[in-house]
């Protein structure tokens, strides 16, 4: 199933209506709700869901975007925050989240758990790839530095996170939701790969899956964190969807498909068809680069529009 996420132009409408006008006019008919919306927005999307203009396959956390906010900002508030308040806002915002999504008919909510409070080392192994040193020592120490102290950290935090997600799994039952919790791009954020089998193997089912995002999984696989295709067939059992976008070499993703390095052509098989695919771009992706390559993606994946 093909959907078209609302992150990417949902900041330039003040009508939720001619917000879903615009992606229908692109040749979508169905949408992801993403995470910033503004809730000046919601009756023109409601509206245009209850007169059946446009199908939802899913809402992305925090949807409505919070209204203290004045910005996009998914990760203002965290399961694994050290202050109480903000985690409850965190948990306030989600369920708050699961209800819209039932409202219109989505079928699951994609949610972040969190990050662990250290020094971000990503943008720097991420800058030393840049200069061609992923081979160095320099690199490598960097990198067995960040991992030692990402795993002496985690079990806390990835605490946090598993009590978020036990207060929210029945709300998301009642509701007919499925929590996506969704890989992501910087190994300091909650959870690492390791982590993530681990909730699959626990709490998967009809209610918790996995979301994989082609852009953050191939900035870890640049990194030599990962291997992309490896670890999407390891998590197959439990996918539930995907975040599709492109990235150019190393870390510069939300890209137009096949403007990138990503290798779609090997990886996309790797998911079936009936599950949603989102093409998550960068607000700053242009118009004209969507309609040229949306062709081209309907007549190389035809199974998956």
């Amino acid at each position: 199933m093909l959907s078209f996420s609302t992150c990417w132009n949902s900041h330039r409408h003040s009508d939720g209506g001619a917000m879903v006008d615009e992606i229908l006019g692109m040749g979508f008919d169905t949408i992801e709700i993403s995470h910033g919306l503004k809730v000046s927005l919601l009756p023109g999307v409601i509206r245009a869901v209850k007169e059946g203009k446009v199908r939802v396959s899913g809402v992305h956390n925090f949807c409505p975007s919070p209204v203290e906010l004045m910005i996009d900002a998914p990760d203002a508030y965290e399961f694994t925050g050290h202050r109480s308040h903000d985690r409850e806002r965190a948990l306030a915002l989600t369920l708050k989240t699961i209800d819209f999504g039932a409202e219109v008919g989505a079928k699951y909510v994609v949610i972040h758990l969190g990050t662990v409070p250290m020094k971000r080392m990503t943008p720097q192994l991420e800058e030393l790839v840049k200069t061609g040193k992923i081979q160095s020592r320099e690199y490598v120490d960097l990198k067995l530095k960040f991992l030692k102290r990402r795993e002496q950290l985690g079990p806390f935090y990835l605490k946090r996170s598993r009590e978020a997600l036990e207060k929210l799994l029945e709300p998301a039952a009642n509701k007919g939701i499925t929590l996506a919790i969704e890989s992501r791009s910087h190994f300091e954020q909650v959870p690492t790969e390791r982590e993530m089998v681990g909730l699959m193997q626990e709490y998967a089912g009809p209610n918790v899956g996995y979301w994989h995002d082609f852009g953050h999984v191939h900035r870890k696989h640049n990194l030599g964190l990962l291997d992309h295709a490896e670890w999407l067939e390891r998590m197959s059992p439990y996918l539930v969807g995907a975040h599709f976008h492109d990235v150019i070499w190393p870390e510069r993703d939300h890209r137009v498909p096949f403007q990138g390095t990503v290798d779609f052509n090997r990886l996309l098989p790797l998911v079936p068809p009936e599950l949603p695919i989102v093409w998550e771009l960068g607000s700053r992706r242009k118009k004209e680069d969507i309609l040229q390559v949306l062709p081209k993606w309907k007549r190389r994946f035809a199974l998956w529009v």
